[in-house]
């Protein structure tokens, strides 16, 4: 049987996938964090579904439910929040049921940087201002930094940044940030993205961690530091501009389909 790493999205139930709806459904074991993952998605598992919260559990003991539910014959949906991809401890999830010989899938989920910019109602990266997002933390108690992913080191970059699990961490990210983007660069916070208790802050860095501090902001957020958070003055993208020279059509049926998908395919590669 199979274990499947699902994204269960950044919060509101509706924003799971299709396809990892369908895939909790089929399963008659879930195990998820019942912390971050909304309790509304349990209803989606199949009658009987034995339901893990691992939210008290060790990686060993993790790993041990989702090797005892497939040698019991049972397919696994191992509920993440947001994207399996980002700072989601699946990498050693995945090395254990490796060497349990158990195999694994991954089903995408919508990440919290894209649910925050989609609360900010903004795109983050803006022809001629910025193109570079760059998604990192902080390190506290957690685990260190790797050597040059410090903020400090990120920050010469001048790209937007997206920090996780950095709130509770807010004048640190801000001294690191400001001789590198200025007290007036753009920065914004939203926190519980997507869900009905959400928060979203919008200032500057000379702001931002009084604004956090004052909404009470510890967890479940992210922070967002950039010029393209409030770009309002930047030339059009070259993908839908008059002067682009676009493919004629190929013809109605299967072949026009093919030239369409040709267009669009061209179009991607000229921002």
């Amino acid at each position: 049987m199979t274990v499947y790493f699902i994204g269960a999205g950044p919060g509101a139930a509706d924003l799971i996938t299709v396809r990892g709806a369908r895939t909790l459904a089929a399963c008659g074991v879930c195990l998820y964090a019942g912390s971050l993952v909304p309790r509304e998605l349990l209803a989606e598992c199949p009658p009987g579904a034995r339901l893990i919260d691992t939210a008290q559990l060790d990686l060993d003991a993790i790993t041990g439910e989702m090797v005892r539910a497939h040698e019991e014959g049972h397919d696994v949906a191992r509920l993440h929040s947001g994207d399996p991809s980002v700072f989601s401890a699946v990498a050693e999830q995945m090395r254990r049921l490796d060497a349990a010989g158990v195999p694994y899938e991954v089903v995408p989920g919508v990440p919290a940087f894209a649910a925050a910019a989609a609360a900010l109602k903004r795109e983050l990266t803006v022809p001629t201002v910025g193109q570079t997002v760059i998604l990192t933390r902080v390190a506290q108690r957690a685990t260190p930094m790797p050597e040059g992913e410090d903020l400090a080191t990120l920050g010469r970059s001048g790209a937007l940044l997206v920090l996780h699990l950095a709130a509770m961490y807010v004048d640190r990210v801000v001294d690191e940030l400001l001789p590198h983007y200025g007290a007036d660069c753009p920065a914004a916070v939203v926190a519980m993205a997507s869900r009905p208790d959400e928060v979203v802050l919008r200032g500057t860095l000379a702001d931002i961690a009084d604004q956090v501090k004052a909404a009470g902001i510890v967890r479940t957020a992210v922070i967002l530091v950039g010029r393209t958070l409030a770009a309002d003055r930047f030339r059009d993208s070259h993908l839908y501009s008059a002067d682009r020279e676009r493919p004629h059509a190929a013809g109605e049926g299967a072949c026009g389909a093919a030239g369409d998908v040709r267009a669009d395919a061209s179009a991607v590669d000229a921002p």
